[in-house]
């Protein structure tokens, strides 16, 4: 996808239309190891370690490639900032997409 490096939209502060930097920026914060439920935190508290079967916390076979659970693009964020006023507005919508190029 491609995306041009500044635009004219609204600015809500200056209250008018001016000229606006366009910045790609990540869609989120990274998920922490010791999430409740991780396999981590459960190997910390002493689960899924020792002799026999190791149940939920055992050796997993591998996923083949059309199995995959996962979504293989993220949705691009956009943070607009404006040329006058120097302010930034975070804009959420965005298309899904591999790369992002800005010209």
């Amino acid at each position: 996808m491609k995306i041009p490096k500044t635009t004219n939209r609204y600015c809500p502060y200056c209250k008018k239309k001016t000229k606006q930097k366009i910045k790609s920026v990540s869609t989120g914060a990274k998920r922490g190891t010791l999430t409740r439920g991780s396999i981590t935190r459960a190997k910390e508290r002493g689960l899924g370690r020792g002799i026999g079967n190791k149940g939920k916390w055992g050796s997993k076979p591998a996923i083949s490639k059309h199995k995959r659970k996962t979504k293989t693009t993220k949705k691009t964020n956009f943070m607009y900032t404006c040329t006058e006023c120097k302010k930034s507005k975070y804009q959420k919508k965005g298309k899904r997409t591999s790369k992002v190029l800005q010209e």
